[in-house]
């Protein structure tokens, strides 16, 4: 049996889709003439590409065998830029391997001139083949869960073909950013837990009766699927968002509109009102967006979709209906899950993010988006007239313009030229981009949603189709149908949610998860000051070995009372981040006791600052 009938057996098996992908002739490939093999003088075929060579002429096996060495120290998985003949995908077989490869038919040449059996077998082979190379994202996933990585951050190694990569320096060049993009995310998450952990808790705190009183978006989730399904219009806050005005009439006739709260001023100054505003952010400069949109003279049409973790005058402004979804932290989960649970939402890091999700969850077949541009076309950072351009105007003189503000929102993100949706580049930024990727990776989960990008100026986002007017333009006009299941569905929710049995009902509910928190919390303070004062009492004493044993026993048992906790997770939210260690003593039994006492101790703050709130 020759190589590739070999190679070819083990991918029809374990790698469904991914032969025939290779083997179409779909454009994108170097042409025959591009590349040739010779035999090393190993006797191992090399692979040349347009007259350079991709592999060591001497011995490709080790050569391959020395880049592994030195890149590997341990990490997680390992990334290759450039496959060429597989020699390095080969020698890091063991651990999982992201393949990144832009030319479908060198891949298929190697399988055709080597033999993979003992790397495609092991199924911890993931492929990035050809195209803008968008699977990054999803593969880098994969290969985290492959390496039995799960809650830590991912370490990985990334070994460049350099003559492949010199060759399309452009193209490796664009995937290796999202690479970094990706690995980044951790550290934006823990950024953001250190700036806003205590605002969510405060907020949550204020709101937390609103679990009680208000319904979840669960409640809406046939909205736009039942009968003949509805499209959904999603606006966001880009540059490109201005284009749709000579549009907004038809938006509003055609479509279910679900803005984000910094674009609803823009709806309402044009005389639109949308039908549903997306809030998820805890800061008040955020609820800023909502100043001067709505007051208690017109009701309005629009239904506020809030977390519950929002600054709390936002759940207070006289939206038509005002709906929760699931709370992103364990003090919102805890209560929700005993009182009402509210339906949750995607959370990629921007209201963009879980607007889209909402729309999803809807029931919507077809989106159609405009101002999700998640670059800077044009330097421009939003639409005109956002509340960020009044802010900076309002502030500016003549030592600080208005472009000292523009300058500064363009630099500080790192920005970098990506591929543009509409063609050509466009200026983006790292925090941008990790939001690309998060649509990315939903729009391959949920492929039964069509996402139509109008005035594609911005960032290339795989999964979402740049369409043109006229296209939107032919849809039916439904907005009578839209108010009708609108109206029907809250006056629906109305009647159930608010019955006064199930009112009564869930108000007792309510009263026994908020003394259910408050009881358990009391309880873990209790055992981390407990935990606390045995361990520095201990520091201060010469024990012997039989009262060290007593020592860590009781440790291990108040460890074991906290972690039975039904609100350990609420807890242990606020809890500090691992910081670098002191430097360490001799004694491992010291060291045990320096950081339970820090453990306990720090925990005790946590819970302190849980029960303040909570008063």
């Amino acid at each position: 049996m020759s190589f590739f009938e070999t190679n070819k057996f083990i991918l029809q098996n374990q790698y469904p889709g991914l032969l025939e992908e290779i083997s179409a002739d779909s454009g994108g490939n170097l042409s025959a003439g591009d590349f040739l093999t010779e035999t090393s003088a190993s006797g191992e075929p090399a692979l040349c590409v347009k007259g350079i060579y991709v592999h060591s002429m001497r011995d490709p096996v080790r050569e391959a065998q020395r880049l592994v060495q030195t890149a590997d120290t341990g990490k997680d998985f390992m990334v290759i830029l450039g496959f060429g003949l597989g020699y390095a995908a080969q020698a890091a077989a063991g651990q999982p391997v992201v393949i990144v490869e832009k030319y479908k038919n060198l891949l298929l040449k190697a399988f055709e001139l080597r033999d993979f059996s003992d790397l495609l077998s092991s199924n911890r082979v993931i492929f990035v083949i050809g195209g803008s190379g968008d699977g990054i994202m999803n593969a880098l996933a994969v290969a985290c869960r492959l390496a039995g990585n799960v809650g830590e951050k991912p370490s990985f190694s990334v070994i460049r073909n350099r003559a492949l990569y010199d060759l399309d320096k452009e193209w490796y060049g664009a995937v290796e950013e999202k690479i970094r993009t990706w690995s980044m995310k951790d550290d934006v998450n823990s950024a953001t837990f250190r700036r806003f952990g205590r605002r969510w808790v405060r907020n949550l705190s204020r709101n937390i009766s609103a679990i009680r009183d208000c319904p979840g978006i669960s409640r809406l989730s046939s909205l736009a699927g039942e009968g003949v399904p509805l499209p959904v219009f999603l606006a966001a806050a880009g540059p490109s968002l201005d284009r749709i005005v000579p549009l907004l009439r038809d938006i509003y006739n055609k479509c279910i509109i679900v803005a984000v709260d910094t674009s609803l001023r823009f709806f309402l100054k044009n005389g639109i009102e949308p039908d549903f505003v997306l809030v998820v952010d805890p800061q008040f400069w955020n609820s800023r967006h909502l100043d001067r949109c709505i007051d208690g003279n017109n009701v309005p049409r629009t239904v506020l979709v809030a977390e519950s973790a929002v600054y709390p005058p936002v759940l207070n402004i006289p939206f038509r209906k005002t709906f929760l979804c699931g709370s992103m932290f364990p003090f919102g989960t805890f209560i929700e899950n005993r009182v009402d649970p509210k339906g949750v939402l995607g959370a990629g890091g921007s209201v963009a993010t879980t607007a889209w999700d909402f729309a999803r969850s809807l029931g919507a077949g077809d989106i159609w988006i405009a101002g999700l541009d998640l670059a800077f076309p044009s330097l421009k950072t939003h639409f005109r007239g956002a509340r960020f351009e009044e802010q900076a105007n309002s502030q500016s003189d003549r030592f600080h313009p208005v472009e000292t503000w523009v300058v500064r929102a363009l630099r500080d993100g790192f920005p970098f030229k990506a591929p543009c949706a509409g063609g050509g580049r466009v200026l983006t930024d790292r925090r941008l981009s990790l939001y690309a990727a998060w649509f990315e990776n939903k729009f391959s989960v949920y492929n039964n949603v069509r996402n139509h990008f109008l005035f594609p100026e911005g960032l290339l986002i795989a999964g979402m189709q740049a369409a043109e007017t006229r296209d939107f333009l032919s849809l039916p006009e439904r907005r009578d149908e839209i108010n009708k299941r609108i109206d029907k569905i809250l006056m629906q929710i109305d009647n159930e949610f608010f019955d006064p049995d199930e009112t009564l009902k869930r108000a007792k509910r309510y009263g026994n998860a908020v003394s259910l928190l408050k009881q358990g919390l009391v309880k873990i303070k209790i055992a981390a000051d407990e935990g606390a004062q045995i361990t520095k009492h201990s520091m201060k004493r010469d024990l012997n070995p039989s009262q060290r044993n007593k020592v860590m026993n009781e440790l291990d048992d108040i460890t074991k009372r906290i972690s039975n906790s039904e609100v350990k997770e609420v807890a242990s939210f606020l809890f500090p981040l691992a910081e670098n260690e002191d430097k360490l003593s001799g004694d491992p039994f010291d060291n045990y006791l320096n950081s339970s006492f820090k453990l306990f101790s720090s925990l005790s703050e946590t819970v302190s600052v849980n029960l303040n709130y909570l008063k």
